[in-house]
């Protein structure tokens, strides 16, 4: 049997779209959380830019109340069947990461590669976080 080296098997297969699943650090949660990686050409680019889901939407909604709607996507069971529940991304909060740490989660079989999530999603996502008044400029030019 042969081996792929982590970091091949990360850039041969990172896209608009890819989903990992892991556990992020700077959550007060332990527990893992779906990521979807909304860069344009993540292989090459050197900041990896990430939202997550989360299956409390009411909550979610009450914390964001102030916020456009539209940085505030919901995603079915149905529209992306790696959800085990409808989910809701916020698209105010986006996690930012380079390849070699998922990489590195890779290797100690902390993450887990997902179904790739839909385009027409990616670009509701994408629009959503261009739409948030808390994301960085910083970050949304790295979108455009």
């Amino acid at each position: 049997m042969i081996l792929i080296p982590h970091e091949v098997q990360i850039r041969a297969s990172i896209r608009s779209g890819s989903v990992y699943y892991f556990t992020e650090e700077s959550f007060s949660s332990s527990e893992p959380h779906y990521f979807i990686v909304l860069n344009h050409t993540p292989a090459t680019d050197e900041v990896l830019l990430l939202v997550c889901s989360s299956s409390r939407i009411e909550s979610v909604r009450r914390r964001r109340r102030q916020v456009p709607k539209e940085t505030l996507v919901e995603i079915s069971h149905g529209e992306y069947p790696e959800f085990t529940v409808d989910s809701i991304i916020d698209c105010n909060s986006v996690i930012t990461k380079n390849i070699e740490e998922l990489v590195d989660k890779l290797k100690v079989r902390k993450l887990k590669f997902k179904t790739e999530i839909g385009i027409e999603i990616v670009r509701e996502l994408r629009f959503g976080v261009l739409a948030s008044p808390l994301v960085a400029e910083e970050i949304k030019d790295l979108l455009i």
